[in-house]
């Protein structure tokens, strides 16, 4: 039976501790980086989205170079550089001075950003037993839901006992090199590359069967996109609670974590597309209770209302990319799935800032619950119809 196979062997766990970690450091600054920008320089609500896009657009012009890396070359070695780099720009915070500076840094990030994502997601996916593919991706992309959701928490409460963003940044740097030392310790076995003298096409770089799929995500990324980056300031604003921020991430990590584990046993039993198609509903629920319901009970409802859709959609859609392809084409499925989600959250962070700027947050979080909306539409008209009749692996 499969569940006699063991699942949380020592590498998928480092590699799922390395994935908490990219995404812990990451999103532990990202809803004090609006704060940052209008307390430091001054910037507008305009801006701030600009400035806090330029990450997402490396990120969107890198993953599928990423991905190729990953099928072309040793993937141990693509992922220690990967987070090297993605360490040292950490540092790189501590001397923007100016926000020209910050943008460039901001910017340049999103280049290992895309690499050590897609390379470790990657590596724990090839260290999985097949038996318990499904379940185990699942669970790894835990890793990733549970830091979005407790770094904010964890960030903006060290910020409000210190006031100190130079704290945030270090404390940032420090996690990521702690990743880095996990990730050398992890052991892949050797495999097929991809073969070089091939003709350049598109789907080396990008996966075109998961396209609708890939729709679906980025319109469900642009949604997150507009809240992670503006709750904080509309927390403070707008509900009148510093603290109702820390408070939503809070609530949102708990209900990640209890759909997590009721979805990886239902997973297990390889009901991929009705997790997906569950979780899909859920969200559409809870992004509409915060849009449209401007109080702290309504926002800290929405939370777990959106945990609960999450936890079941995320690995589904993971499990339907990486089922969409060859096992030498792991790494294009993976950064397709994270192209489209980068996608989505530029356009939130971009978009969000011009429509809370000009009609303020009202508008920017309505938007959110239509792309919500307008993703979900794509999902069961189109997208999962065509993984039925298109995937590789028996789901």
């Amino acid at each position: 039976m499969s569940s006699s196979i063991p699942l949380w062997t020592s590498d998928y766990v480092k590699a799922w501790t390395c994935n908490f970690i990219i995404f812990f450091a990451f999103m532990l600054m990202t809803p004090l980086l609006p704060l940052y920008l209008k307390d430091s320089f001054s910037a507008d609500k305009d801006t701030i989205g600009l400035v806090l896009s330029g990450y997402t657009v490396t990120a969107l012009m890198f993953r599928s170079v990423g991905g190729w890396l990953v099928d072309s070359l040793p993937r141990h070695k693509v992922l220690l550089v990967s987070w090297l780099f993605f360490s040292l720009f950490f540092a790189g915070y501590f001397l923007t001075t100016t926000i020209v500076l910050f943008a460039v840094v901001r910017t340049l990030h999103g280049v290992p950003f895309a690499t050590v994502t897609v390379s470790n997601s990657t590596a724990a996916i090839d260290v999985l037993p097949s038996e318990r593919r499904a379940e185990g991706i699942g669970y790894f992309g835990l890793s990733n839901n549970l830091a979005t959701a407790i770094a904010p928490t964890i960030g903006l409460a060290i910020y409000e006992c210190t006031r100190s963003f130079d704290l945030i940044f270090g404390i940032a740097l420090a996690a990521s090199l702690l990743g880095v030392w996990l990730g050398a310790g992890i052991r892949l076995k050797p495999r097929t590359l991809l073969r070089g003298g091939e003709p350049v096409s598109l789907d080396r770089f990008f996966l075109k069967r998961g396209w609708a799929l890939g729709v679906s995500m980025a319109a469900f990324a642009l949604a997150y996109g507009i809240l992670a980056t503006y709750l904080a300031i509309f927390c403070r604003e707008t509900l009148g609670s510093a603290s109702g921020s820390g408070n939503f991430f809070l609530i949102l990590s708990l209900s990640l974590i209890c759909s997590r584990i009721v979805g990886g046993r239902s997973l297990r039993k390889g009901r991929i597309v009705e997790n997906a198609s569950f979780g899909v509903l859920f969200s559409i629920l809870g992004y509409g209770l915060f849009a449209w319901f401007h109080t702290l009970w309504a926002c800290y409802l929405a939370a777990f209302v959106i945990g609960i859709g999450n936890g079941h959609m995320f690995p589904a859609f993971n499990n339907m990319f990486v089922n969409l392809a060859p096992p030498e084409r792991r790494g294009t499925a993976n950064a397709t799935l994270l192209t489209m989600w980068d996608l989505g959250m530029g356009l939130g962070t971009v978009c969000g800032g011009a429509l809370a700027d000009a009609y303020g947050y009202t508008a920017a979080f309505a938007l959110s619950a239509i792309s919500q909306i307008f993703g979900a539409t794509a999902f069961f008209a189109l997208a999962r119809r065509r993984y039925i009749l298109q995937r590789l692996t028996p789901s």
